[in-house]
């Protein structure tokens, strides 16, 4: 049972050419990074290309080492042991497998250069092997090469499993299977991950995948740590601008807007906000969901229909269009009718205000009580 917490991490790469030539330092690959890891969580961590995911896990299994700041595990420190000291098992896109061994091969290596006893061996390769299902036996007696994608990404997962680690720590595993292969495969290692109680680390670039997996999601940005959470908090109580846009499918629209004595302005259509809005008079930006639009709406504001989109397996389509120059989505019902442009009103319960220059949130609606 494993608590990780990092504390104030910094990890910076120089460019050598650079720092020799101008002296330029660049923007730090972990800037300041405060976070903890309950036992026996999953936390997902999304970001955009080179926000510092891979990074973040590289420190955490010790295979880099921050310039500054703190690994914690249990109580005490590890930012400077070795990796094979720290009782991690990881999990790459690539597989990482050793070609030249059969599955059994791969599961058994840790046990031959640790020099543990045969019997501890084989017991641990026949009880990972029920785990991860009744045909995976079969995968025990094949080189990798004749494996596909999915049954490698099964021995790699056994591999970290057979060694009993205190922490999972998972770098898109999945990224590289087809897309009802890896439903599948993320299915299996959610329900392993949820037998064992492990500590785990989960790195991916999908969004639908991290709210699957995590328990909770941190949403990372240039190094920086925007905001962790559940994903109700970041959906409906999001930090700032960058992680409202990030999080949600489709994307928020975000809408400019004039605050003036409890009132709201877009273009030229105006209403009044619900009095437990209080906003000072400006220019804001409104955040609405997909979801937080009332279709044919009296007082509405029209919006020009660039197209429809249904979704017959969600039986419902999304409407859309563009509203004040902000590219907008509306969930509408599958048979919305086609036409060239609607009426539609924010529901403002649901609406995000945010700072007209600067991200920050000036007001969420947070978690809606649905039970």
């Amino acid at each position: 049972m494993t608590q990780i917490e990092l504390r104030n991490l910094v990890k910076q790469y120089d460019a050598q050419d650079q720092v020799t030539l101008t002296g330029y330092k660049g923007e730090p690959a972990l800037n300041r990074i405060n976070l903890t890891i309950n036992d026996g969580e999953t936390l997902s961590v999304v970001g955009p290309s080179g926000c510092g995911k891979s990074t973040l896990l590289k420190v955490i299994a010790g295979l880099e080492y921050p310039n500054s700041g703190q690994v914690i595990y249990n109580g005490h420190d590890f930012t400077e042991i070795k990796p094979q000291d720290r009782g991690v098992g990881m999990v790459f896109q690539d597989y990482a497998l050793y070609p030249t061994r059969k599955g059994r091969g791969n599961l058994s290596y840790f046990f031959e250069v640790h020099q543990r006893s045969e019997e501890e061996e084989q017991a641990r390769i026949k009880a990972t092997a029920d785990l991860m299902g009744v045909d995976f036996d079969l995968l025990l007696g094949q080189i990798p090469d004749t494996l596909s994608g999915g049954q490698k990404q099964r021995v790699a997962i056994a591999r970290c499993i057979v060694r009993d680690p205190n922490v999972f720590l998972m770098d898109e595993p999945i990224v590289n299977l087809d897309a009802k292969l890896r439903e599948r495969t993320r299915i299996e290692i959610k329900k392993l991950l949820r037998q064992f109680g492990i500590t785990t680390v989960y790195v991916t670039h999908d969004q639908q995948e991290a709210i699957f997996m995590g328990d909770r999601i941190a949403v990372m940005r240039k190094g920086n740590l925007e905001q962790v959470g559940t994903f109700d908090d970041l959906y409906y109580s999001p930090a700032n601008l960058f992680v409202a846009q990030f999080i949600g499918t489709p994307p928020i629209a975000i809408v400019p807007a004039v605050i003036e004595n409890g009132q709201i302005a877009i273009e030229t259509t105006r209403w009044t906000l619900p009095s437990h809005i209080t906003l000072p008079n400006g220019t804001v930006r409104v955040g609405i969901r997909p979801e937080g639009w009332r279709l044919d709406a009296d007082d509405g504001i029209s919006m020009a229909v660039r197209h429809i989109e249904r979704i017959p397996t969600e039986r419902a389509a999304f409407v859309i269009g563009t509203i004040a120059g902000a590219h907008t989505s509306i969930v509408a019902p599958v048979d919305y009718p086609a036409r060239e442009s609607v009426r539609v009103t924010p529901d403002w319960e649901q609406a995000i205000f945010f700072e007209d220059e600067g991200e920050s949130a000036l007001h969420t609606p947070g978690v809606p009580d649905l039970f």
